[in-house]
C-alpha cells in the first residue's frame, strides 16, 4: 500500500509521535501517552491532525438537488452555514461511507468523507452527477484538516481571531461553520471553521490549504500553552469517540451493514420527494423490520468486570452466538470496559445480560444505552 504523509508530518516526528497507518496514510498514534491526551481531551484540549480525511467540493445549479439524490438525507433541507451527517449507499442500502456535508451556499457544499474512503466517495459522486449539472471536485490533495476539541477549545481558538469577530466562534453552533480570520504565522488568514467533531466535547475543525497548515499547528500550540492543550493522536481519538458512541467505517460501519441496523435509521430521508440512491431497498429493509424486530442491532455494552472486550469477540447468550463486536476497550474517562456490538435484536434491550467470549474465557456485560458519555453542557 502506497504511504501518505500529510502536511504535519514533520511536526508529528518533532513532537516523538508513535506513527500507525490509517487508510494509507502514515498518522500520529500517540506522542507521550495515549491515555494523557484522552483525559487532557475530556478535561482541557487536544490537538487533532485530520488531514487524512477527504474534502469533495459539490458546486453548480443543481448542487442541492444532486446530494438528495446521491445521499440517503435531505441536504437540501439545511441552512447555508449549517452542516449535516449523512451516509452515502449503495443500491442495496450498504453503507460506501458516512460523512459530514456543509452548505456553503445554494450552489456550493463541502462533503468531508473519512479517510479510506475519499477517494471511492468522490467517484461515486462524480458517476452519480451524469444528470444534474454540478461539478464535483475532490480537493482532498489540497486541503489539510485541524481540530481542536476539549471544554477549552473555544477560549484556546479565540487567542488567534480579532476581537471584532469573536463573536463569529462564541455565536456559531453545533453542526455548523462559518469563514473567521484566524493568525497564523504573523497575519490573519481567512480559513473555514466548523463546530463539529468527532470526540463527544465541544470542539472546532479548521480547513487550511498544506502550506499554511504547520504554521497553524504550530499557532494553536503556543494559544494553548495556558490552556493545557496537547497533540493528541488516533489512539485517543478512537477512545474519545468510543464512549460518545460514534461509529467508525471498518467497525461498526460497513458495505454489508445497512442503517438500520446500525442505528442511523434517522439519517435516512425516506420521506423526501426526490429518488436517492438506495431508497427502494432501505424502504424494504425499514418496512421488514431490519434493526427492531430482526436482523441485528448495534448496542453499547458495559462490562461488570474489568475485563476488555476486542473487535470481532464472540458475543453469546446462554453459550448461544448471538453477535460480535466490532470496537470496545476499557474507558478511560468511566473506568470500566466499554463496547459496541451487533446482537440479535432479541437479545438487544438495554438491561440485558450476555456474556463475550474473551479468548475462551466468558466475560459478563450488559446491553447499555449509547453513548456510554455524555458531556455536560
Amino acid at each position: 500500500m502506497t504511504e501518505n504523509y500529510t502536511a504535519l508530518y514533520d511536526q508529528h516526528k518533532k513532537a516523538g509521535a508513535s506513527f500507525t497507518d490509517f487508510g494509507g496514510w502514515q498518522m500520529p498514534l500517540k506522542y507521550e501517552s495515549e491515555l494523557a491526551e484522552h483525559h487532557a481531551v475530556r478535561n482541557a484540549a487536544g490537538l487533532f491532525d485530520l488531514s487524512h480525511m477527504g474534502e469533495v467540493w459539490v458546486t453548480g445549479p443543481d448542487a442541492a438537488a444532486f446530494l438528495d439524490y446521491a445521499l440517503a438525507g435531505k441536504l437540501s433541507a439545511i441552512a447555508d452555514g449549517k452542516a449535516k451527517y449523512s451516509l452515502i449507499c449503495d443500491a442495496d442500502g450498504g453503507i460506501i461511507d458516512d460523512l459530514i456535508s456543509y452548505r456553503r451556499a445554494e450552489d456550493k457544499y463541502l462533503v468531508v468523507p473519512n479517510a479510506g474512503n475519499a477517494a471511492k466517495v468522490a467517484a461515486a459522486l462524480a458517476e452519480r452527477a451524469a444528470n444534474f449539472d454540478v461539478t464535483v471536485e475532490d480537493a482532498s490533495s489540497e486541503i489539510s484538516l485541524i481540530a481542536v476539541q476539549g471544554p477549552n477549545a473555544e477560549a484556546i481558538l479565540l487567542q488567534l481571531v480579532p476581537a471584532e469577530q469573536h463573536s463569529l466562534v462564541t455565536d456559531l453552533k453545533y453542526y455548523a461553520a462559518v469563514e473567521v480570520g484566524i493568525a497564523v504565522g504573523g497575519s490573519v488568514q481567512n480559513l473555514l471553521l466548523a463546530r463539529t467533531g468527532y470526540t463527544g466535547e465541544d470542539g472546532f475543525e479548521i480547513y487550511v490549504p498544506n502550506a499554511e497548515a504547520p504554521r497553524l499547528w504550530e499557532a494553536l500550540l503556543e494559544a494553548g500553552e495556558g490552556h493545557g492543550l496537547v497533540p493528541a493522536g488516533l489512539a485517543a481519538r478512537d477512545s474519545l469517540r468510543l464512549e460518545a458512541g460514534m461509529p467508525l467505517y471498518g467497525n461498526e460501519l460497513s458495505l454489508r451493514v445497512n442503517a438500520y441496523a446500525a442505528g442511523l435509521g434517522p439519517v435516512v430521508s425516506l420521506a423526501k420527494e426526490s429518488d436517492f440512491v438506495g431508497k427502494a431497498a432501505l424502504a424494504d429493509l425499514k418496512a421488514a423490520g431490519v434493526g427492531s424486530t430482526i436482523g441485528q442491532k448495534l448496542v453499547g455494552l458495559k462490562g461488570t468486570g474489568r475485563r476488555a472486550a476486542r473487535g470481532h469477540y464472540p458475543v453469546l447468550k446462554d453459550g448461544t452466538l448471538i453477535g460480535e463486536v466490532t470496537s470496545g476497550q476499557p474507558s478511560p474517562t468511566l473506568g470500566y470496559p466499554v463496547a459496541m456490538a451487533y446482537v440479535d435484536v432479541e437479545h438487544s434491550e438495554v438491561g440485558t445480560l450476555v456474556d463475550v467470549d474473551l479468548r475462551g474465557k466468558p466475560e459478563r456485560f450488559e446491553v447499555v444505552a449509547l453513548p456510554f458519555y455524555k458531556r455536560q453542557k
